[in-house]
């Protein structure tokens, strides 16, 4: 925490004295921590995930549906201790795993207190973050996390900066990906109910949809069918600073989706299809800025 090195960015910032290019110090922050029914269905099954929404973020995505935490200060601090409690009480609820919501700059935090739950915390862990993470990071999950959920956003290095300010997004994203599945192997789904693997979500941009065909592209240049599951996403609605970018400031079309799905569709890959009802602010959920539970 003293010289922060933690996502691609390598900020370098001390976190101890001050904050990193996250926003966030040393000490962790969380804006909410309940059952949530929206996820995939095989991370959500009967129950929901239990999902942790933790405050700041290593990008700068101009559409961020979650702003509030991610880049506007809401949030409320919780020690490594009451963490830990909270991944447990996750799972006195009846989740079907502790989901991590943009955990990647509080790695050394969440790993102490995963520890600390220890053989207590018997379900899975989502690890789901942007995907901007780094290969010698994840690797300190190992036998932690056995699911990983991250975004895949951009096939180009000039879109990524332009919106979320990462030129390096895509080549970070696939050795992180890679990664993922090295750590978590080839997907495992029981009952309806996800035990462990990988399964990458991407959500098309207006006026991108070339982007999200050249993604996928690559995609099944680097992996194999087997190796991981996708969730094409529609959910996207202009939010936060979109209406910045003309071209980003509308709803996705049909159009759009279905020529991206069909790509999808060509690739072999297995997954996950959302509905364009889903593009709706009201599915946001609810964040906090004091401790409620």
């Amino acid at each position: 925490m003293e010289r922060c090195t933690l996502c691609p960015r390598e900020c370098g910032a001390n976190r101890v004295t001050g904050r990193g290019f996250c926003g966030e110090s040393e000490t962790v922050r969380i804006a909410r921590a309940e059952l949530h029914m929206w996820e995939e269905p095989p991370i959500s099954g009967k129950n929901g995930a239990g999902t942790v929404f933790f405050c700041g973020c290593t990008l700068r995505c101009c559409y961020c549906q979650n702003h509030e935490i991610s880049h506007g200060g809401k949030g409320f601090e919780l020690t490594v201790e009451e963490l830990s409690e909270t991944f447990l009480r996750m799972q006195e609820l009846g989740a079907h795993n502790v989901e991590l919501v943009t955990p990647t700059h509080f790695t050394p935090q969440i790993i102490e207190a995963l520890d600390m739950a220890g053989e207590r915390l018997n379900v899975p862990v989502v690890w789901n973050s942007g995907g901007y993470d780094k290969p010698e990071t994840l690797r300190m999950l190992g036998g932690r996390v056995k699911i990983f959920l991250p975004d895949l956003k951009y096939a180009s290095a000039d879109i990524a900066q332009k919106y979320s300010q990462a030129g390096d997004y895509p080549d970070a994203a696939f050795a992180s990906l890679r990664e993922m599945c090295r750590i978590a192997g080839k997907p495992v789904i029981e009952n309806g109910v996800m035990k462990s693997g990988v399964i990458v979500r991407h959500m098309i941009l207006p006026n991108h949809r070339r982007d999200s065909i050249e993604l996928i592209r690559r995609l099944r240049e680097e992996f194999s069918p087997d190796d991981l599951l996708v969730s094409l996403m529609c959910q996207y609605t202009p939010m936060y600073m979109a209406g910045e970018f003309r071209e980003i400031n509308r709803r996705l079309s049909r159009f759009e989706y279905e020529t991206v799905a069909e790509e999808l569709e060509r690739s072999g890959f297995d997954g996950f299809f959302q509905e364009r009802t889903s593009a709706k602010e009201e599915y946001v959920p609810e964040f906090f800025s004091e401790k409620y539970f």
